[in-house]
């Protein structure tokens, strides 16, 4: 299974950089292993994302906005349910993961 996480790497939004960042970051911090796709680099990747998002997560004008998390082709959500995941401790059973990685396991 693989953590990929739908961004844009040249956007004007600040809102859309600082929740890619807060993503990313958060990623990062909690050893969660992922791949960032960037959808400004690679027309087939943005297309991919965009067909890939149930219809009822579709805004309902435009295409939808980076980030979006998936744990290989299983849509896990936007910006927003990450958001909400993490307010409920529940961001493992978001990412569609068994468990958090141990300190002991991530240093050996």
């Amino acid at each position: 299974m693989v953590i990929k996480v739908y961004i844009a790497s040249s956007t004007g939004s600040i809102a859309i950089k600082k929740h890619q960042q807060a993503m990313v970051g958060f990623l990062e911090a909690n050893r969660i292993s992922f791949q960032e796709v960037d959808i400004t680099m690679l027309e087939e990747q943005r297309q991919w994302m965009y067909r890939n998002i149930p219809k009822d997560k579709q805004p309902e004008k435009g295409n939808p906005l980076p980030p979006q998390i998936f744990n290989d082709d299983h849509y896990c959500g936007d910006y927003e349910d990450f958001f909400q995941s993490k307010e409920d401790n529940t961001v493992f059973a978001f990412l569609g993961l068994s468990a958090q990685p141990s300190v002991k396991d991530s240093e050996s």
